[in-house]
């Protein structure tokens, strides 16, 4: 494997990565979690914009589907300690230029969200990692998860007038991990805390509840899906514990999920997860930010067994995003621990 970096730009702390559909080009979003910017990037690399110079603190950004431009973000979640006033904005582009900047919902700590279709309609799922504190490094209230239909015109949401949220998940201590999974055509969340796993499905036609199952006791900050050895049923891919040091991997087998591969050596601080390919060859990508601070990709080498390859040392990323476009399979880093944001191309 050939591996080439294109360094596209410096952003202190930069966290959140996005792809995002724009005047009618493939981009993606970046944008930093401390008080720095939000910018949009096309698939070369270029700065297209500035959304926001500040505030900062995103953990998350969704484009918002049939919108038109239209995206939303967390904002003022700066750390687990700094997080009382985080909130959920929409940003919504002006015809004459600039953007327009309106308080979806307050929902304090809140880190991860998403947008999930179902049968034609839209939900908001937003899971707060925890629900308040009484000093530094307290996790004595744990964190929920949250969810609403989404309507469609979301301009009369604002400071005074905010969407309102229902608790569908309390007790959820250290609610650090979030993904997206469609599965039978259904859209479903994928939920990482302390107390596990749990896919989170949103209300359907004959049920207006939310549904939730979970799918595994094991400690995680972060639960994805990648079918990467191509026998098609995707395995269970896990960080733990907490920011934890442990890379674990798991096969549903007999209706339960089992443990088929952990990473030998530690992996401090694991944060930077995704999936996507390298050439023909479906692959992981994982980045931790203490350490060696490595980016790597994790592959099957054909005969049932998982291997490491190191894309890139020293960089810490905090998240990253694949993008398979113009024929080549890129790879965009969030570096945060160097204030970097990167494409790395990726060829087989």
């Amino acid at each position: 494997m050939r591996i080439e970096k294109k360094v596209i730009g410096k952003l202190e702390k930069c966290y959140a990565l996005a792809p995002f559909f724009y005047k009618g080009k493939e981009c993606f979003l970046a944008a930093s979690e401390k008080e720095a910017e939000c910018r949009i990037y096309d698939m070369e690399g270029n700065m297209l914009e500035v959304v926001w110079d500040s505030p900062g603190g995103v953990m998350t950004m969704v484009q918002n589907p049939d919108s038109g431009g239209q995206f939303l973000a967390t904002r003022r979640f700066y750390s687990p300690n700094d997080s009382s006033e985080a909130s959920i904005i929409t940003a919504s582009p002006r015809k004459t230029g600039g953007w327009e900047i309106q308080t979806l919902t307050k929902l304090p700590f809140v880190h991860r969200f998403d947008i999930l279709r179902n049968q034609g309609k839209k939900y908001l799922i937003a899971c707060t990692l925890k629900s308040g504190h009484k000093y530094k490094d307290d996790w004595s209230e744990p964190g929920k998860v949250y969810g609403a239909e989404l309507p469609f015109d979301l301009s009369k949401y604002h400071n005074g007038h905010p969407l309102k949220l229902q608790v569908i998940k309390d007790s959820m201590l250290k609610n650090h991990g979030y993904c997206k999974n469609c599965r039978n055509g259904e859209e479903k969340g994928i939920i990482a805390c302390h107390q596990g796993i749990y896919e989170v499905s949103p209300p359907s036609e004959d049920k207006d509840m939310w549904r939730i199952e979970r799918l595994l006791e094991t400690p995680a900050s972060e639960a994805f899906f990648a079918d990467i050895d191509q026998c098609g049923e995707e395995e269970l891919f896990l960080f733990s514990p907490f920011h934890g040091d442990k890379l674990e991997v798991y096969k549903k087998k007999n209706g339960r999920f089992r443990k088929i591969y952990e990473h030998p050596q530690k992996l401090e601080f694991l944060h930077a997860a995704g999936k996507g390919y390298i050439g023909s060859t479906p692959a992981v990508f994982i980045g931790h930010r203490k350490g060696d601070m490595d980016l790597l990709a994790l592959i099957s080498d054909g005969n049932g067994e998982l291997r490491t390859c190191t894309l890139d040392h020293g960089c810490g990323a905090a998240n990253v995003l694949y993008r398979h476009t113009q024929g080549r399979d890129i790879l965009i880093a969030a570096n945060r621990e160097i204030d970097e944001l990167a494409m790395y191309y990726l060829n087989a």
